[in-house]
């Protein structure tokens, strides 16, 4: 029996071994983390240990950081109508168009106050598109991701950061993708809000955080009321275990960061220097800077949903460059933002690595790729 080998990293990491030390140890806490007898405090200095580790691993204060069930919970109490900055509070949101499905349903803003500001042939937020948005009316919540989780395409963040801050708005990054593959400091980003989740990292799953980096900003309202956790920023009882893992993981990835991302980027010239060699096969945004970790690509010919059946029959994990939700293969948003032709676009597999990657995983899925492209083009 042949082993399997996982090339699916941006859907989810493997658990990191110090995440799963930190999350055995914290199942062992008996106690209610808001509880003020001896169990509850060893509950909240678990919690707390962990947010200021997750603090120091991107550059912020330890009070910024707000955890949540996960990235998609992170974003929809980002995308709040009311943030402000300038005293006028912002009362529309601008999204790019190849934003996280949770970001584009655009949170507890009405429709008809969200706009899409366009990305380049590359997927590349276009900027002076952004501009003109912001122009036309008062101020907005902006809403870019800073690596694409389909292509990896890295999005001008910085530059953005700027143009948003002198229009009088409020900028929320959604770096879910980035942590742990890319620098990052929220500081030097510029963001105002921050969104991250534990397993893409190799944390657990169900657990994130939304960093309010700015500390001028004040939660128009909270997304999950009743208690006072979270310093009322987020109500219920705190996922200690998860949050234990969550900490640790961004703790490893920190400290390990130069090294992974260097092992990664290897791993991903190996793989597109093979594919190269496979005659036309595509890979999305290869002209711009993205993720160590990320290829999209795609053949004319083959259907996304029957190759990734194809390769995981034969032990190879990938997934789709389109969008799934509940295991249903759906248009890439992604793609069509960029201006790719739906033939090819409907093709389009993506490969994405990890630490843990070796380059025999590679190897093994170029060669089952090879094996499989042929036949797949003749269906």
């Amino acid at each position: 029996m042949f082993s399997r080998v996982y090339l699916d990293w941006n859907a989810t990491a493997p658990l990191r071994a110090e995440a799963r030390a930190a999350v055995s140890s914290a199942l062992e806490a008996a106690g209610n983390p808001s509880s003020v007898h001896t169990e509850g405090r060893a509950a909240r200095k678990l919690v707390e240990d962990a947010r200021t580790q997750l603090a120091h691993a991107i550059g912020t204060k330890v009070d910024a950081v707000v955890f949540t069930s996960g990235g998609t919970e992170a974003n929809a109490q980002a995308l709040t109508p009311g943030w402000s900055l300038s005293g006028r509070a912002c009362a529309r949101l601008i999204v790019s168009a190849i934003e996280h499905p949770s970001v584009l349903s655009g949170g507890r803003f009405a429709p008809a106050d969200v706009s899409q500001a366009p990305v380049t042939r590359d997927g590349v937020l276009d900027l002076d598109k952004l501009r003109a948005l912001l122009s036309a009316g008062g101020p907005a919540l902006v809403s870019i991701m800073l690596a694409n989780n389909e292509t990896g395409a890295l999005q001008p963040v910085e530059d953005a950061a700027r143009i948003v801050r002198e229009a009088g708005g409020v900028l929320h990054v959604d770096a879910v993708q980035a942590l742990g593959r890319v620098p990052l400091n929220a500081a030097a980003l510029g963001a105002d809000l921050l969104t991250l989740s534990a397993h893409k990292i190799g944390g657990p799953k169900g657990v994130g955080a939304l960093v309010v980096c700015n500390g001028n900003l004040h939660l128009p309202q909270a997304l999950i009321r009743g208690g006072g956790q979270e310093r009322s920023r987020r109500a219920g009882t705190e996922n200690v275990a998860g949050i234990a893992g969550f900490g640790a993981a961004a703790a490893a990835a920190h400290i390990k960061g130069a090294a992974e991302t260097s092992h990664m980027l290897r791993l991903r010239d190996r793989l597109e220097k093979g594919l190269a060699t496979i005659d036309g096969a595509v890979v999305f945004s290869a002209a711009v800077p993205r993720l160590p970790n990320t290829t999209l690509f795609a053949l004319k010919g083959i259907r996304a949903e029957t190759a990734v059946i194809a390769l995981d029959l034969e032990g190879v994990a990938v997934s789709s460059g389109a969008a799934c939700s509940s295991g249903k293969v759906q248009p890439s948003h992604v793609l069509a933002a960029m201006g790719v032709e739906a033939e090819l676009s409907r093709g389009a597999i993506r490969i994405s690595t990890g630490y843990a990657t070796k380059e025999g995983d590679i190897d093994r899925a170029l060669e089952t790729w090879r094996k499989l492209s042929g036949v797949l083009r003749k269906t």
